[in-house]
C-alpha cells in the first residue's frame, strides 16, 4: 500500500515537473519570438527635462534614428520635474520590454546623494544602454581678471580666498560640484553663487557681478567667440572641437579634473539583453555618422560612444566621486 502511494506521488511529481518545464519553454520561446520581432509597436523615449534646448535636440536625434532604422515610431515624451526623479520613476515602473526608454544625464547618479528617499535605485532599477554625448565644462573668467592660464588663475585665487565668486546653474548640479571639486583639488576657496540656469550666471559674469564660472561649452561658446569672457581650460581628456585653442585641465596642469556632463539612454532593469544590444548598436551607428558629429559640435557637444558595460562603469565612477564631493561639502537639495 505504501509502495503504491509512493508510486502515485512520484508520478504526480514527475507530471508537475513536466508541466513546469513546458511552461518555462513556452515562456522562453515567447520571449525569443518577441525579441526577434522587436520592435513591432511604437517606443516611448522619456526625457526628464522641459521641452526645448539641447536635451530636446538630443532626444529627437535619437528618436529619429531609431524610427528610421526600425520603421516604428519613437515618440519623445517630456516628463520634467523633481530633479529628473519624475521621468526616471516613470521608467523604473515601466515594463522591461524595450518599449520605454529614458534619455538621462550623470545627474541621474548624483541626485540620490543630494535628496533623501529617491523612489528607485539608480543601479538596480535601470539597465544602461549607451551614452550619447559628452558636454565638457569650460572655466571662463571675467575679462578684467589679470589671468590667462590655469596656473595664473589658481595663484590668483589662492591669494584671494573667499573673494572670487563662481556662478553655477543651481545648487547640487555639476556646475556647482565642479566648483567644490576644484577647491578640493587646488586648495582654493571659490565662493559658490547659485543661479536658476547657466544663462543668468553667464549674464552676471559678463556684467562683472561674478568673476568666473564652470559652465558647459555650448552655453559659453557664443560669448567666448564674441570676446565677452575669457576661457581658461576645458574638462575632458581631449580638447573640445568648438574651442580647439583652449587647453584641457590636464594640459594646463590639473590632471583628473574631468567633470563633463554626459547624456545617455537607460532601459528598465530586466530588459532582455538582445534588445539592449540592438538599441545600443543603433545609437552607436548614429554617433559614428559624420553628419551627427557636425550637428553635435555645433551644439558644443561631442559624440560619446560606449557599450552598456562602459556606461555602467562611468555611472558607478561618477556616483562614487561626486558622492564624496557632496558629502565633504555637505550639499543638500530639496525635491
Amino acid at each position: 500500500m505504501q509502495l503504491r502511494e509512493k508510486g502515485m506521488q512520484m508520478r504526480a511529481f514527475n507530471a508537475l515537473v513536466r508541466m513546469v518545464a513546458t511552461c518555462v519553454l513556452i515562456t522562453i520561446a515567447g520571449i525569443a519570438a518577441a525579441q526577434q520581432g522587436y520592435p513591432n509597436k511604437p517606443i516611448r523615449l522619456i526625457s526628464p527635462y522641459p521641452p526645448g534646448g539641447s536635451t530636446t535636440v538630443l532626444a529627437r536625434l535619437v528618436a529619429q534614428r531609431l524610427t528610421d532604422s526600425w520603421g516604428q515610431q519613437v515618440i519623445v515624451e517630456n516628463r520634467p520635474g523633481g530633479n529628473l526623479i519624475i521621468g526616471s520613476e516613470a521608467l523604473a515602473k515601466s515594463p522591461p520590454d524595450g518599449y520605454t526608454i529614458l534619455l538621462t544625464a550623470n545627474a541621474h547618479v548624483t541626485v540620490p546623494h543630494l535628496i533623501k528617499n529617491v523612489p528607485y535605485d539608480v543601479f538596480k532599477d535601470f539597465a544602461p544602454v549607451a551614452t550619447v554625448t559628452s558636454n565638457e565644462l569650460v572655466l571662463v573668467v571675467h575679462n578684467s581678471l589679470p589671468v590667462k592660464t590655469l596656473k595664473e588663475f589658481i595663484a590668483y585665487a589662492k591669494a584671494r580666498p573667499g573673494q572670487l565668486n563662481s556662478g553655477s546653474a543651481g545648487s547640487g548640479g555639476f556646475t556647482h560640484l565642479s566648483i567644490e571639486l576644484f577647491n578640493t583639488m587646488t586648495g582654493t576657496k571659490l565662493q559658490h553663487v547659485p543661479y536658476k540656469g547657466s544663462s543668468p550666471a553667464l549674464t552676471d559674469l559678463i556684467g562683472g557681478q561674478i568673476q568666473l564660472a564652470f559652465t558647459p561649452v555650448n552655453n559659453a561658446f557664443p560669448h567666448i567667440k564674441a570676446g565677452k569672457i575669457r576661457p581658461i581650460a576645458v574638462s575632458g581628456k581631449n580638447r573640445n572641437a568648438a574651442l580647439p585653442q583652449v587647453p584641457t585641465f590636464t594640459e594646463a596642469g590639473l590632471p583628473g579634473f574631468d567633470v563633463g556632463i554626459w547624456f545617455g539612454v537607460l532601459a528598465p532593469a530586466g530588459t532582455p539583453r538582445p534588445i539592449i544590444d540592438k538599441m545600443a548598436g543603433e545609437i552607436n551607428k548614429l554617433l559614428s555618422a559624420p553628419e551627427t558629429k557636425e550637428r553635435l559640435v555645433a551644439l558644443g557637444m561631442d559624440p560619446y560612444i560606449s557599450t552598456p558595460e562602459q556606461m555602467l562603469a562611468r555611472m558607478k565612477a561618477d556616483s562614487k566621486r561626486f558622492g564624496d564631493v557632496i558629502k565633504a561639502a555637505n550639499i543638500t537639495m530639496e525635491n
